[in-house]
C-alpha cells in the first residue's frame, strides 16, 4: 500500500528578491510610458490647440528612443523577476 502524502508547508511562489525585481520592473515600464507624454503635434508650448502650428517636440529623442528602451527593458526585467531561480522549488523537490 502506498502511505498518504504529507502535506507541504505552504509558502510564497516567489522570494522576496523576485517580488523586489518585480517592482523595480513596474517602475521602469511607467516611467519609460511618462516619459512618452507630451503635447501633441498641434499644440503650443503654453497648452493650445492651433491646428496651424507643428510642434517638433512630438520627435524627440526621449520620446522616440529612450521611453520605448525604458519599456523594453522593464518587461525584461520582469521576465527575469519571473525566471530567477527559486530554491524552495529545488528543496521540495530532492525532499520527495
Amino acid at each position: 500500500m502506498m502511505k498518504p502524502k504529507t502535506p507541504l508547508p505552504s509558502e510564497f511562489l516567489f522570494r522576496k528578491q523576485n517580488y523586489v525585481l518585480m517592482l523595480v520592473g513596474l517602475c521602469v515600464i511607467a516611467l519609460g510610458f511618462f516619459l512618452m507624454t507630451g503635447h501633441d503635434a498641434n499644440t503650443r508650448p503654453d497648452g493650445t490647440f492651433d491646428p496651424n502650428y507643428w510642434n517638433e517636440d512630438i520627435f524627440s529623442w526621449r520620446r522616440i528612443r529612450l521611453a520605448p528602451f525604458l519599456v523594453l527593458l522593464g518587461f525584461v526585467i520582469e521576465i527575469a523577476a519571473i525566471l530567477y531561480p527559486f530554491d524552495g522549488l529545488l528543496k521540495r523537490k530532492q525532499n520527495q
